[in-house]
């Protein structure tokens, strides 16, 4: 058994402000993403650092715009997420390639990099006055077959984005969980600059 973790809602140390200001939000607007930003959110993908450069991301995404295909995505979601997900203007499924495209070989980093990919992403969206939340509930199954995933990739995450809204919209026990103090372990609990 572990010993209990200690957290603080506090930013200890000076980080970037964009670190400082992103949420995992549940309450969003209706309002669409701009297409320019959508563009820039997948720039700023693009300029992510991967493995060997290999960038073994591909990215699948519906505007409430779409609704055949916004509809394939979201019917993928888990019912927890879709409570909440179905305000999102924008929805997003970050998928990763099994192999190297320059030798056919297994990429055991591939989904390392696509987590980075979608730290910058996220990143990206704060800058830009939007907010993500990234999902892993959701059926493998359903993505795949609602959106013929090719079985070369496989479906890390899916990403819900918009402009932040009203919590109003969400069921009680998420309003509590959506204004709850965003709290996160304390460094000593996870940085070491000694051996095991």
């Amino acid at each position: 058994m572990t010993s209990p973790t200690e957290k603080s809602d506090k930013i200890h140390y000076p980080v970037f402000p964009l670190i400082a200001d992103r949420r995992s939000i549940r309450a969003y607007d209706s309002r669409p993403v701009e297409k320019e930003k959508i563009h820039s959110l997948f720039e700023a993908v693009r300029w992510a650092p991967s493995s060997s450069n290999e960038q073994p991301w591909i990215y699948l995404y519906a505007t409430a715009e779409q609704p055949e295909l916004w509809n394939k995505m979201f019917g993928a979601l888990e019912d927890g997420n879709k409570l909440w997900a179905q305000h999102a203007p924008l929805l997003i499924l970050a998928l990763a390639r099994k192999t190297f495209r320059r030798n056919g070989k297994e990429n055991r980093y591939a989904l390392y990099d696509i987590g980075g990919a979608n730290s910058f992403l996220a990143l990206q969206a704060v800058h830009l006055g939007l907010q993500v939340r990234q999902m892993a509930g959701f059926k493998t199954d359903v993505a795949t077959q609602n959106l013929n995933i090719p079985e070369d990739l496989v479906p890390a995450v899916f990403i819900a984005v918009g402009y932040p809204g009203e919590i109003a919209v969400l069921p009680e026990t998420l309003q509590v969980r959506e204004t709850a103090p965003r709290e996160r372990i304390l460094q000593q609990e996870f940085v070491r600059n000694v051996t095991f």
